[in-house]
């Protein structure tokens, strides 16, 4: 398989294999969708936890449940269903955003010297600061991932057919969407890039990844997760960029208006892919249908 496959196309699994594929083929439309959901992953968490003031702390504890339930029904699927998938996706986004926050920030003061009497119930964040936050979560990846080589399981998302290997994907997802926002919230308040600015970095190393696809030292694998975990930050920069005030660099188009832009924006593509992958598999249902006969 060439390089360029790990960005533009990574084959399905075999129709003759004797398990179900659970997880979707990584072509140009895979990436645009999980930009869309990153994105909105953004806007959503911020929403729930700043402009309706749920606090990190209650908003992290819901969507950390709400991941938790969207990640049991994808796991009882019996084989790949873009709906599923994709609401783990935003799931895991919006989580991501939240915990990410909690971590790294220490919202408490903020909002009282600005005339807050409460921002939900709890701690507002732990205050650890985007170098220790991300520490933690790098620490945090990388043992998920020995841990992945040691059980002897593939890393190539196409062959992930056991519920071992799906709940150690989807570990490492919600842990690199945190770690991705984190990432995105150093790169737009405390690099000095801004949101545009650092949006644009994101795309620029997305486009050396890109540049890289023909290295044969490169592993694909690594390509795709590395890209993976990119377009985390790049969502973050740009769903600040949507939201923020335009003094501070933004478009001040709100937290609430966006998300329900992204929204349906994101549903339009989940339905497009829903409605791909049932003539996809009624085509090969078709085509198996004469061997089967003949069989007979």
């Amino acid at each position: 398989m060439g390089k360029q496959d790990v960005l533009t196309d990574l084959d399905a699994a075999s129709a003759s294999t004797s398990v179900m594929k659970k997880l979707p083929e990584v072509t140009l439309a895979f990436w645009v969708m999980k930009i869309a959901a990153t994105t909105l992953g953004e806007t959503a968490g911020d929403l729930f936890a700043q402009t309706l003031k749920l606090g990190y702390f209650l908003t992290t504890i819901a969507l950390f449940l709400i991941f938790v339930v969207t990640l049991v029904v994808q796991l009882r699927s019996r084989r790949y269903n873009p709906f599923f998938y994709w609401t783990v996706i935003l799931s895991t986004s919006m989580a991501g955003t939240t915990m990410s926050d909690f971590m790294n920030r220490d919202a408490s003061a903020k909002f009282l010297s600005d005339g807050a009497t409460s921002l939900g119930w709890g701690p507002q964040g732990l205050g650890l600061g985007y170098p220790v936050g991300a520490a933690i979560l790098i620490s945090i990846l990388l043992a998920i991932f020995l841990i992945w080589k040691v059980s002897g399981m593939t890393f190539q998302i196409r062959d992930i057919v056991t519920f071992r290997g799906e709940a150690l994907f989807w570990s490492a997802i919600l842990v690199s969407n945190t770690l991705g926002t984190s990432m995105g919230d150093f790169l737009s308040d405390s690099s000095g890039l801004g949101y545009a600015g650092g949006a644009l970095l994101v795309i620029g190393v997305l486009a050396v990844l890109v540049a890289m696809m023909r290295a044969p030292a490169v592993p694909n694998v690594l390509l795709f997760w590395i890209a993976f975990v990119l377009t985390r930050p790049l969502g973050a920069t740009a769903g600040d960029f949507l939201t923020k005030p335009v003094a501070k660099g933004g478009l001040d188009l709100g937290t609430a208006g966006s998300s329900a832009v992204l929204l349906v924006i994101l549903f339009g593509l989940m339905a497009y892919a829903q409605v791909r992958e049932r003539r996809a598999t009624g085509s090969g249902s078709a085509e198996r249908e004469p061997v089967t006969q003949r069989a007979g």
